[in-house]
């Protein structure tokens, strides 16, 4: 898959957007109050594949193609507007969009300025060699190998408490290796100098996606945090709305297949 990571400065109001096969019901009743009648404005920041990103000029992504689900489940036309991330929860409290829908991470700065619906929950995977050629299947499995991470990311963290967990057991310490970049530490792995690789969960689906002859996520996510739509502060009705919508398009299987189709490991989804 060719990404290409460019923020578009300017709001776009068209995406490409093929929704899978499954039919979704339109039984939802829409947000009494819209920025455009009929129609689902939301706000995203195009910038985080596999959620939200550009290709060929035209949006893309999970995000995408659910938001534009979300809209049919409430017979709505979908209207996503792409912005700077910053500029998101700004735009939804000025009223100029009726949610954000762009893999937005929840936290408690945030979740004090907005209210959120969670939707997913992202994290951090193993990477292995396609095949699993060590049969790694969890974190624990690691005593004794080598794990490439990024100098001074959070999964270096995560490696070295692997590290003394291995060594308080008495067993042989994981070999942690810090190299500069996330693509440096996939190349580790690729040339067979690393056993295995911690990236975050959006970096490890894409580089599956890109490269499924040469990279496979084994075991759960670990370390996870959700991600949600975010609506106005104490606007229940919208909030309400999107519920429901979320409801319809998991019971239509849509949700799922999006899962799927994005290739997102099944510790991901929350429904």
């Amino acid at each position: 898959m060719k990404i290409n990571r460019t923020l578009s400065a300017i709001a776009l109001g068209v995406a490409v957007v093929a929704l899978p096969a499954s039919a979704i019901a339109q039984d939802v009743d829409p947000p009494p109050e819209l920025v455009e009648d009929g129609k689902l404005t939301y706000g995203l920041a195009a910038t985080f594949a596999p959620f939200e990103y550009m290709e060929d000029g035209e949006l893309t992504g999970f995000d995408v193609e659910f938001g534009a689900a979300l809209a049919e489940a409430m017979g709505l036309e979908v209207n996503p507007l792409n912005m700077e991330f910053n500029g998101l929860i700004p735009a939804l409290q000025g009223g100029r969009i009726d949610i954000i829908n762009s893999a937005m991470y929840i936290n408690p700065e945030r979740s004090e300025q907005v209210d959120f619906i969670p939707y997913m929950q992202v994290g951090n995977e193993i990477i292995v060699p396609t095949g699993n050629p060590l049969g790694i299947e969890s974190r624990e499995d690691l005593c004794g190998l080598s794990v490439a991470v990024t100098l001074g990311g959070i999964q270096e963290t995560y490696a070295r408490e692997d590290a003394a967990r291995c060594e308080e057991e008495g067993q042989e310490t994981v070999n942690v290796m810090t190299l500069p970049t996330a693509q440096d530490s996939a190349l580790s792995l690729r040339q067979g100098r690393a056993d295995a690789f911690y990236n975050s969960t959006p970096g490890a689906v894409i580089q599956v996606q890109e490269l499924p002859d040469v990279y496979e996520i084994v075991g759960e996510t670990f370390n996870t945090t959700q991600i949600g739509i975010a609506v106005r502060k104490g606007d229940d009705a919208t909030r309400a709305a999107i519920e429901a919508a979320i409801e319809q398009v998991v019971a239509d299987g849509v949700y799922h297949e999006l899962v799927e189709k994005y290739g997102f490991p099944e510790s991901v989804p929350l429904y």
